[in-house]
Formats: structure tokens, sequence, C-alpha cells
């Protein structure tokens, strides 16, 4: 099928930001008051789904509103320390220059995503929605879909996670798994993504 428009996710997607996402989760526990990431488990826990690592670690979700924009702005500060996965800058200029509608959608801060990719690549992206709740992509795909009328038979959403693969049922859009994001490929695998990407060069298939 040929894609005309893919949504990227951004965090473990483009951006290789997990090393920080687990620094930020421990601060988070200090502020917070819930409970810092098992060590013991860290593998493991690459299995599980959002909704499944909150309730391990007992985080509050009243408190989940507070949580996110603290660590967006953990993140705003750390941000130099960030960059977007080897190739993932060439292989957006391939998939541009085949005529491919490259856009975003995601829960870090438009901030942070605009910093991390720099002018040049954000220049690729015709459309950036960010700011979306941790459970809820969907009004921002949505809104992507509507901007660029792309019907969703030609559409695919990229990511890293099982709750990607779960909002690309949800919009009725193929899913794309990457293998170098937070969770571990097979569990993504499990949620029967359209195609597996093992490593960035293969975004050009």
């Amino acid at each position: 099928m040929d894609r005309k428009l893919i949504i990227f996710d951004f965090d473990g997607t483009l951006a290789d930001t997990l090393s920080m996402f687990l620094q930020l989760f421990d601060e988070a526990a200090d502020k917070y008051g819930f409970k810092r990431l098992d060590q013991s488990r860290r593998q493991s826990l690459r299995d599980l789904d959002a909704r499944q690592l909150m309730k391990i670690h007992e985080v509050p979700l009243w408190k989940v509103p507070a949580i996110a924009t603290f660590m967006r702005a953990g993140m705003g500060r750390n941000i130099d320390g960030i960059r977007l996965f080897a190739g993932m800058d060439q292989a957006l200029r391939a998939l541009k220059a085949q005529g491919v509608q490259l856009t975003i959608v995601s829960s870090n801060s438009r901030s942070n995503v605009l910093k991390i990719l720099g002018p040049e690549t954000a220049a690729l992206f015709s459309h950036v929605e960010c700011g979306a709740s941790l459970f809820g992509k969907l009004p921002k795909i949505r809104k992507v879909l509507a901007a660029t009328g792309v019907a969703r038979e030609h559409v695919m959403l990229i990511g890293d996670e099982i709750r990607d693969a779960k909002v690309s049922a949800e919009a009725g859009v193929a899913f794309g798994a990457v293998a170098w994001g937070f969770n571990h490929v097979d569990a993504l695998i499990a949620e029967q993504p359209h195609r597996v990407f093992r490593e960035v060069a293969d975004l050009l298939a």
C-alpha cells in the first residue's frame, strides 16, 4: 500500500529520549510521591504499556497532568543532551524527497520537539501536534488527518510504544513499530503492526 502520509511519534521513535525519561521519572517520583523505577525489572518493564507501568509504580492518575508538565520542563532544561537517532535525519529527508508527507504527534512539548529537530529538519514536517495527554493522542491524530485530507488507507502511524499501536487502531490507520524505542519489539509485534522497522534505514522500504 502506498503511504502518502506518515504520522511519527517523537520520543523513542525519532529522538533518543529514553535515558532522559528514566532520570526524570525518578525525579518525578520523589516530587509527587510514587515509586521510583524498579531497576531490577527495568527490562521487563519495557513489555508494559503506560497504564501498567503507572499501576506498578503507584502513580496517582489525578497527578498525571502535573507529572507530564514536570517531565516536559525537565527535558527542556536538558535539551542539549538529546539527539535524533543515528541516520534519522537522512531517512526523513529521503522520505520527504519521495513525496511522503511527514507529520508528528507527540505528548512532548512543541518547544522541546522543535529544538531537538532543529530548524532544517523541523521544516520537513507539515504538521507538528504536541502536548497530547498520556492517554489522549487520538484528538491530535484526527486533527492531522482532517488538516491533510489524506485517506486513512494511505496513512501510517510509526511509534515505539504499545499505546501507539492502540491509538492507530482507534484512528483506523496502519501502525508501524520501531525496534529501537521504549517497548520491546516483541511486545509491539504482539499488537500485530502492519510493519516492523528493525533499524532506521528500514523506514525507506
